[in-house]
């Protein structure tokens, strides 16, 4: 298991640019889903990380978060590798070692789609899990290009790069 080191709670305000203010997260209730516990917004997952109600898991390649960025503080659980995006064997093991019995976990990958099936995963293993709507990088712009359209970094919540 890797765990990214912390970073001061205050540093979505020095974290890269963002469209919107994470100092007035929408803490909108989580969305009904099917298989697992819900989907939550992108600031709704980093308050319920702040106050200690739930454990960041970040289900991205290891690749992805190095070359892309990773929130300090999250669980490193890949769903799959990469090269050849094969399935993580140690998977579930990483994340019942991450999540406390009756805990929950928040699940994040680059824009809401892997973590949906990561969830319903951990759901089968009996852990409460949220899908982190919008991921890391959110959807593409008319020019393919992301961090534009939602997204945990577009939100400016706290994260690193590399």
């Amino acid at each position: 298991m890797r765990r990214m080191t912390p970073i001061p709670t205050d540093a979505a305000a020095s974290s890269s640019s963002s469209s919107s203010d994470a100092a007035s997260p929408a803490l909108e209730a989580p969305r009904p889903a099917d298989g697992y516990a819900g989907d939550v917004s992108p600031q709704l997952a980093w308050h319920w990380v702040q106050s200690g109600e739930a454990v960041l898991v970040d289900v991205r390649t290891d690749a992805e978060r190095d070359w892309v960025g990773f929130v300090p503080g999250a669980i490193a659980a890949p769903w799959k590798h990469w090269p050849g995006m094969t399935p993580n064997p140690a998977f579930d093991d990483t994340l019942r070692a991450a999540v406390p019995p009756g805990g929950k976990a928040v699940l994040l990958c680059r824009s809401g789609v892997r973590s949906v099936t990561a969830a319903r995963r951990a759901a089968e293993l009996g852990i409460a899990a949220y899908n982190v709507l919008e991921g890391f990088e959110g959807d593409p712009d008319e020019n393919g290009h992301r961090n534009r359209r939602g997204g945990w970094r577009f939100h400016g919540l706290p994260w690193r790069q590399g």
